[in-house]
């Protein structure tokens, strides 16, 4: 490793033992805080939340339950790819990489990817980048079920995540950014994320990343919409945690969860929906949210792809496509690509 990078003024490193380290950005803000993009977002003509607010503990679970209902599709699909990945992937690799992902996880998805890494290398690394602190307690999961694993986390935006693994060393990484996440950028900052995932790359690098496809529009709203209502409660319930963390007065049962697709834009479109005329006030955000009957506020957009579209998105970027995999139903594509 490069031994300047330990000293990089931006981070502290932790090291908790000889199997997992982490770094972090020094006590400079890795971002606007939660009062401050709050008030920002909710105070502005357009409202929204960011989506990014949804994971608080709760949040969490009911997303793990959401991918349990019958008619969200996405999770089971990619898992079902990520089954076939498990034999097809390998002769894309060799020793050398590491893997790198985008978003920490302990679920199945990347186990899935780390069974075949930690069976088919001596030692195999494992970086982690993610916001969040979580990664530190996932990665002492995965630890345990992998003994010739050994984790470095990097807690940071993922741009400045991607930065940090420009200049760590010269081994060859497989960066993976899985579930899809890449649709709630919009196409303008989507576009950009990927030139600085290329950017990141070094020749010999290969990332490979999860989209969701555009398919009949009764699929994709009941995915967002299902039966049990747990999409709901999982949007209503970043208004919990704004009521939580920074002293503010919604009344949850003055609100719905509204999802629809919008063809022309190919994407899911997810909005609270105001039931009545209110006003809220976020005291945390010094801000008074007035809301007419059936304002939305817009939380998440979900955009779907046409396997074209997802190809030459990559090649104008800059990448080569090195192979796509589908589900049965060519509802998910998992596409490996490396850098030119």
């Amino acid at each position: 490793m490069n031994n300047a990078l330990q000293e990089n003024k931006k981070y502290k490193k932790f090291v908790v033992d000889s199997r997992l380290q982490y770094f972090k950005p020094h006590a400079t803000k890795i971002e606007k805080t939660f009062a401050e993009e709050i008030s920002s977002t909710l105070g502005s003509n357009s409202k929204s939340i960011h989506p990014k607010f949804f994971y608080d503990n709760k949040g969490s679970e009911l997303f793990k339950q959401i991918c349990s209902v019958s008619e969200y599709y996405p999770t089971r699909t990619e898992i079902s790819i990520l089954q076939k990945l498990q034999t097809e992937l390998p002769p894309f690799l060799d020793e050398d990489f590491r893997l790198v992902e985008l978003g920490s996880g302990s679920s199945v998805k990347t186990r899935l990817i780390l069974d075949f890494f930690t069976s088919s290398q001596k030692n195999t690394e494992y970086f982690p980048i993610d916001i969040s602190e979580i990664l530190t307690e996932s990665s002492e999961e995965l630890l345990n079920d992998y003994k010739n694993l050994t984790i470095t986390g990097i807690i940071d935006t993922y741009e400045g995540g991607l930065e940090f693994l420009k200049t760590y060393d010269d081994k060859k990484n497989l960066i993976i950014f899985l579930g899809s996440s890449f649709g709630n950028f919009s196409p303008i900052d989507g576009y950009k994320f990927l030139e600085k995932v290329y950017s990141t790359m070094k020749p010999g690098d290969l990332f490979l990343i999860g989209l969701d496809l555009v398919k009949d529009k009764t699929i994709l709203e009941s995915a967002y919409n299902d039966s049990e209502g747990i999409t709901a409660k999982f949007n209503l319930n970043v208004l919990s945690r704004i009521n939580d963390e920074l002293d503010a007065d919604f009344d949850l049962k003055n609100f719905s969860h509204y999802a629809i697709y919008n063809e022309k834009d190919q994407r899911i479109e997810m909005y609270l929906k105001s039931l009545a005329d209110q006003s809220i006030v976020v005291s945390k955000s010094d801000l008074e949210l007035k809301l007419q009957k059936d304002e939305l506020i817009h939380t998440e957009y979900s955009h779907k792809y046409r396997l074209s579209q997802i190809h030459d998105l990559l090649d104008d970027v800059g990448f080569e496509l090195k192979h796509t995999w589908l589900d049965d139903k060519k509802h998910f594509s998992l596409t490996l690509v490396s850098k030119n």
